[in-house]
């Protein structure tokens, strides 16, 4: 072992402050008229790949011809929605009980408990008529996520409403509402989170790190809503319909594209499609995403095909937030499809000159559609009266919450059991290759185009501003810190998950020290960052969603994009005259940390590597409750395979030092709590205080030399 990073044993090095005059050129890509809009670069790229993924998709519908042809297309929409959702959970007893019941006169609202889970509890509501014959026509109907769940005004009036036109009616609290809060808290009276997208969005993140989407147990909740709805002696199995608004169109969506025994659909206010999404608001909470959807040539009209050519209505709203002309893109699409195959009767669209909701216009299209085809009539009779309920009266549990009620399992709890079967069943092999395929890496062939931007001059070095691109139309702004001197030197790749002007008072030492120094902006780091985390809970949660979870859809998780601008920095050193090719260390500190460690294991030019403030693991993630920007780091199905003391380990013999890790909160750990998660090899594992400065603390960092 022989120390190669002589510079750092410099003791005696004073940290130079940025000077007033400097303070404002370390970001200098913004102030050029060129790069004026840079900070959109990354969100414009992914929904660049994505349109492409797109185009390739809607030529292969184009080629759909004939039922056989739909037939092949419904089979693959299905094998391929299951299997990224993680497959489905056993179909175990539901153990289901009426707890109480209301009589509204012509017809009754039974409080209903059943386990779609082993004590997984769900609490339901199933409104039955009184009049006509049985068996009725039933009605499943998933919620939104309107304050109240179950007990919402308007859920009740569509409920009490089909009750008495003669359906029964199923509706559950979905997970995160009315009385299935999974982060209650006492004093609160509330979730934890506040809002029920935040939850969601909270153990979607945990889920997808097993493999896993939400979408799992919301649709699992579901098909048991709808086993438990078919158990009924009051319902005729043969005459099913679906319907609801919001996430409850979503789920609308996805049950009729996966269950058979759903003869009728009626989504209010979710159909779209992914172009206009991603042009307008973006990928919404974690069970409306089913990664890597748009890589396996998805988008939404398949959710249709899933279910074609059975009678589907299409209800929208002209000014919701959702993009009324995706629906009608989607609509359009589809309506040809169902033309295709002799169906066009079983297709409709109704719009409402109205906003977000299952308000008055789309409710009464979706009473016809439903009597049209589960009855075998028109129903253009007025919406009638109904009588509201309070929370309290629908509420199936003593207090209210499951949780306080009845305990058993939460969505934490049971993704805790996945993560932990998946890490148990991890199986050996090329681990190179695995991470590869998982971030989605590929490689650029051929010099890394740079171009200079100036110079900043200061005692004893130099600053020179450059960009470089890291793949066609990623440009990474950079910061080039040369000692003043001949020869070769050694050089380090800083990225900080701040941006590169953050970088500063280490860079600096470390170039006074005899290093070269290449900090960049790393896709979505510094100068090109897309979101600004003060203006939104939601990005202080989890960072920049959109571009996050865009890039999962078309199966390139930001790790992997990052890895490869710095494995790009790489070439950029290895170009120049003045670096020693057999010396060049990667520094990754805070959200650059992961990628840099990916790059590691992949490129193995890097000789060392430093991780400073780095998540300490995913397993981590999964094993706490509530987590915080953490997002932009997660690699689906990572825990299958490895987790991030997997990868730092498979780099010996080359060192590694993981430098104030942090839990999943961003709070850092004791020194001693990272060794038990990263074992007593050759792995250094430190702390570093506040004031020492870099060039002590790593002046012991060695690699072999061969």
């Amino acid at each position: 072992m022989k120390s190669i990073l002589r510079a750092f044993c410099c003791l005696s090095l004073a940290v130079a402050g940025i000077s007033a005059q400097d303070s404002g050129k370390l970001d200098f890509a913004t102030g050029l008229s060129e790069f004026r809009e840079i900070r959109q670069t990354v969100p414009k790229h992914l929904r660049r790949q994505a349109y492409e993924l797109l185009e390739a998709r809607r030529r292969a519908i184009a080629a759909i011809r004939t039922p056989e042809q739909l037939a092949q297309r419904r089979a693959y929409i299905r094998e391929t929605i299951v299997r990224d959702l993680g497959g489905f959970p056993e179909r175990t007893p539901l153990n289901a009980r009426t707890v109480g019941t209301l009589d509204r006169g012509d017809y009754t609202i039974e409080k209903i408990v059943f386990e779609s889970q082993p004590k997984f509890y769900v609490t339901a509501n199933l409104y039955i008529p009184k009049r006509g014959t049985p068996p009725y026509p039933a009605v499943l109907y998933p919620l939104g996520h309107e304050a109240g769940a179950k007990a919402h005004d308007t859920w009740q009036q569509m409920l009490g409403s089909l009750a008495k036109k003669g359906f029964v009616a199923l509706t559950w609290d979905p997970q995160g509402q009315g009385e299935r809060v999974q982060l209650w808290d006492e004093d609160l009276g509330d979730s934890k989170a506040a809002a029920s997208t935040t939850e969601h969005t909270i153990f979607g993140i945990q889920m997808l790190l097993a493999g896993d989407s939400l979408a799992r147990y919301t649709i699992w909740d579901g098909i048991r809503a709808l086993d438990y709805l078919l158990s009924r002696k009051e319902v005729d199995p043969k005459r099913v319909g679906c319907a609801g608004n919001s996430g409850g169109g979503t789920l609308t969506t996805y049950l009729s594209a996966l269950d058979d025994r759903i003869k009728v659909a009626a989504p209010s206010c979710y159909t779209n499609s992914w172009r206009m999404m991603l042009d307008t608001i973006g990928p919404q909470d974690a069970e409306q995403n089913m990664p890597p959807f748009i890589a396996r040539g998805l988008d939404y009209p398949d959710f249709i095909y899933g279910f074609a050519p059975k009678p589907f209505l299409v209800l929208s709203a002209i000014r919701d937030f959702f993009p009324i002309s995706g629906a009608r893109d989607t609509f359009d699409e589809s309506k040809s499809i169902y033309e295709r195959v002799g169906a066009a009767d079983k297709i409709a669209m109704v719009e409402a000159d109205d906003g977000h909701g299952y308000t008055k216009p789309r409710r009464l299209a979706a009473y016809n559609w439903l009597a049209r085809w589960l009855k075998g009539a028109e129903d253009n009779e007025p919406e009638p009266e109904i009588q509201q309920a309070t929370y309290r009266e629908l509420q199936c549990t003593p207090t209210g919450q499951v949780v306080t009620s009845l305990g058993g399992e939460t969505v934490f709890t049971l993704n805790q059991k996945r993560s932990r079967e998946a890490i148990a069943k991890r199986q050996p092999g090329d681990l190179a290759a695995t991470v590869r395929k998982l971030i989605g890496y590929t490689t650029v062939n051929g010099a890394a185009r740079v171009r200079q931007y100036g110079t900043i001059e200061r005692a004893g070095y130099r600053i020179e501003k450059l960009t470089y691109e890291s793949e066609p139309g990623i440009v990474i702004p950079s910061l080039l810190y040369v000692p003043q001197g001949a020869g070769k030197r050694p050089a380090v790749v800083y990225v900080d998950g701040k941006g590169k002007a953050a970088a500063d008072a280490d860079a600096e030492q470390f170039v006074k020290a005899g290093m070269t120094v290449l900090s960049i902006d790393a896709r979505d780091f510094g100068e090109t960052r897309a979101v600004n985390e003060s203006r939104s809970a939601w990005s202080r949660y989890f960072g920049d969603w959109e571009s996050g979870m865009t890039a999962l859809l078309i199966g390139k998780p930001l790790v992997g994009l990052r890895a490869r601008d710095v494995s790009r920095a790489i070439d950029v050193l290895m170009a120049r005259p003045d670096i020693d090719p057999t010396r060049v260390y990667c520094f990754g500190k805070g959200g650059g940390a992961p990628p840099a460690l990916h790059t590691a294991v992949l490129d193995a030019r890097i000789r060392g590597l430093v991780l400073e403030e780095m998540l300490v693991s995913y397993e981590a993630v999964a094993s706490r409750r509530f987590h915080r920007n953490v997002f932009e780091q997660v690699v689906v199905g990572a825990l299958r395979h490895y987790d991030l003391p997997l990868l730092a380990g498979s780099l010996a013999p080359r060192p590694v030092w993981v430098v104030n890790a942090v839990d999943p909160m961003g709070e850092q750990l004791a020194a001693g709590e990272v060794r038990k998660v990263y074992g007593a090899g050759a792995i250094q594992v430190r702390e570093r205080r506040p004031e020492d400065r870099a060039a002590v603390f790593y002046q012991e960092f060695t690699v072999p030399v061969r």
